[in-house]
């Protein structure tokens, strides 16, 4: 019996990295190993290989958690030099962190995440930290919502408060997933980040839906972070906001995050991206610097058109081969320099140190699935 397309959407809503998707009936109705009084099932038989799918198509968000297994370790390294060579002062030094997430309803966090909140506070320091999606591991009915959310503030809020480094985050579909099913983890997603502790030091610009989709300013450089959960282009009012949000930037630097990327770079999450070619044409018009986003569990700096597009690697659970490649891309966390109004440098800091950049020469020089094509962004001019 073929599966429908709505039917096929369901199951990769409902997947976890690390977990098999149970696929809801066709008409919406319950499912018949519901663990909640709700017509979300549970996932069957956790705990098996994960089986790649993870995100749903566009109305409201997505899904995406694995089985933990500390890898990255033995990742192609280069030197990262203190701070680049030639030019003016850095003016902002920035990281980006993504899908540090767990199995479902994880409360607790890896050695990896421990170690990488460890090394932004003390050795690294940077200005700011963002990130982009999939803190804690929900998107399934039943968690404990306030448990999860407690692990992860105590686990890497509560740090970076502390060391004074502010933290803006984007929503990712674990966090608040966008898809109408998931109002209930939404609303608390907005609960957990309207608290005044938590709100970053910045500057805003537009924060009238904080902290779904927000834009501000910070040491010379401007920020825009997407509600970018669900699978398929971006609703024609948010592409609307983003063209308007850049159109009226006039810092050199401007840097847009959000969980899913334009384009697929690794393996099983090819269809799971916006593919919005509407949006990607507004980044080009407006003189994006770089697009940054996460839920591919891959590392690649790539670019197309003339627009840099970064995937980053997670943290946590669920690392994927990038297409191409035949390993797991290693754990790692973004580190970016700007200087004279311009990115000076970009690496990825591989665990479990974090101190050595992951080399471009060990990743494939483009990827490509069907007609969509990105480029390794050094061989790009960057």
């Amino acid at each position: 019996m073929r599966s429908s397309p709505r039917s096929l959407a369901w199951a990769f809503a409902l997947a976890a990295c690390g977990e098999p998707a149970t696929v809801v009936p066709a008409d919406g109705g319950s499912h018949p190993d519901a663990s909640a009084s709700t017509d979300l099932p549970a996932p069957m038989d956790a705990g098996l290989p994960e089986v790649g799918a993870d995100v749903p198509t566009r109305d409201a968000a997505t899904s995406d958690v694995p089985a933990r297994a500390d890898l990255g370790l033995d990742a192609p390294t280069a030197d990262v030099p203190a701070r680049p060579d030639g030019g003016g002062a850095v003016t902002l030094r920035l990281a980006v962190i993504s899908d540090l997430n767990d199995s479902y309803g994880s409360t607790t966090y890896s050695s990896t995440v421990r170690a990488a909140v460890g090394a932004l506070t003390g050795r690294i320091r940077p200005d700011l930290v963002l990130v982009t999606g999939d803190m804690v591991a929900g998107q399934m009915a039943g968690l404990d919502y306030a448990a999860m959310w407690a692990g992860w503030h105590r686990t890497v809020t509560d740090p970076m408060r502390a060391a004074g480094i502010p933290m803006a985050v984007t929503p990712g579909n674990h966090d608040a997933s966008g898809y109408s099913q998931f109002a209930a983890e939404r609303a608390v997603f907005v609960s957990q980040w309207s608290q005044a502790a938590r709100v970053p030091a910045v500057a805003f610009v537009d924060r009238s839906r904080y902290p779904l989709r927000y834009s501000f300013t910070f040491r010379g450089a401007f920020f825009v972070s997407l509600d970018a959960t669900t699978v398929g282009p971006l609703s024609a009012e948010q592409r609307a906001w983003v063209d308007a949000q850049l159109a009226a930037s006039t810092q050199p630097v401007k840097i847009a995050f959000g969980h899913l990327s334009l384009h697929p770079v690794t393996v099983g999450r090819e269809t799971e991206v916006l593919a919005d070619a509407e949006l990607e044409a507004i980044f080009r018009r407006r003189g994006l610097t770089a697009y940054i986003s996460g839920h591919q569990h891959g590392y690649y700096p790539g670019a197309r058109g003339g627009l840099r597009l970064v995937s980053m690697a997670c943290l946590g659970a669920g690392p994927r081969a990038l297409v191409g490649a035949a390993a797991a891309s290693p754990l790692s966390l973004l580190s970016v320099e700007i200087r004279d109004g311009q990115v000076a440098s970009l690496d990825a800091l591989a665990a479990p140190d974090f101190t050595r950049a992951i080399a471009r020469s060990t990743l494939p020089r483009e990827i490509r699935y069907g007609a969509q094509r990105v480029v390794r962004d050094d061989l790009a001019g960057f």
